[in-house]
């Protein structure tokens, strides 16, 4: 199958069942259905067979899966099989934050160097790694191998920095900037805003009195004409 046959949503789903089944696996369990797996993950048993049946069939009918089988299998598609060296730009909060997090060491994502522009953050450490000025990038990279960036600038200067990396040959960036970056088709990005994730929060929190006003409104006849 090619990739524009599996679809965002399916994509969004895999670390989920990478998660859920690293649990399962941590808790001695061998074999789950995809009832069981769709109950856990709040999914359908279609919905599971129907995801994982876009790489290939790791199941037998009747039988369900094997959870170690399994999560080999998915962390596989994801590329988890793999190291990858790690760059940070932006020693902010946001930076600071991911090089401190032990946790993408143990799934072997590993921070190799941190960036800024900023005098008063040049030279602190930062989890036993020194913070270099950004006029030091390109020899860095010409030294040393970078799979991934994060982006952890401010909004203003996200585009500029991200065309930096690119033309120092970054392919993958994971950008914390609250901005939509324009990239060459050959560049991956993950885009993580913040407040998105909150709007949609609070849309949830809010959606059941929403749309009782909405019918409401209906009922009474006070829909808005557009």
């Amino acid at each position: 199958m090619s990739k524009a046959h599996v679809s965002d949503a399916v994509i969004r789903r895999l670390p989920m069942y990478y998660r859920h089944l690293k649990e399962l696996e941590r808790a001695g369990v061998e074999r789950i259905s995809s009832r069981e797996l769709g109950e856990r993950m709040n999914l359908t048993a279609s919905q599971i067979r129907q995801d994982i049946n876009c790489f290939g069939g790791f199941g037998q009918q009747g039988y369900g899966y094997r959870v170690s089988e399994l999560r080999w299998h998915i962390g596989e598609i994801l590329g988890l099989e793999k190291n990858y060296e790690v760059i940070i730009v932006g020693a902010g909060n946001i930076g600071r934050a991911v090089a401190n997090y032990d946790g993408f060491t143990k799934e072997g994502f590993f921070v190799r160097a941190i960036f800024d522009v900023s005098p008063a953050l040049i030279g602190m450490d930062i989890h036993g790694i020194p913070v270099q000025p950004m006029d030091s990038l390109n020899g860095w990279l010409r030294e040393h191998r970078a799979d991934i960036a994060v982006l952890s600038v401010p909004a203003s200067q996200a585009q500029q920095t991200a065309d930096t990396l690119v033309e120092a040959g970054i392919k993958a960036i994971w950008n914390f900037a609250p901005v939509d970056l324009h990239l060459p088709e050959d560049v991956v990005s993950n885009h993580v805003h913040l407040s998105d994730s909150l709007h949609i929060l609070t849309y949830r929190m809010n959606e059941e009195a929403l749309f009782k006003s909405i019918e409401e409104n209906a009922r009474t006849g006070g829909q808005e004409q557009i």
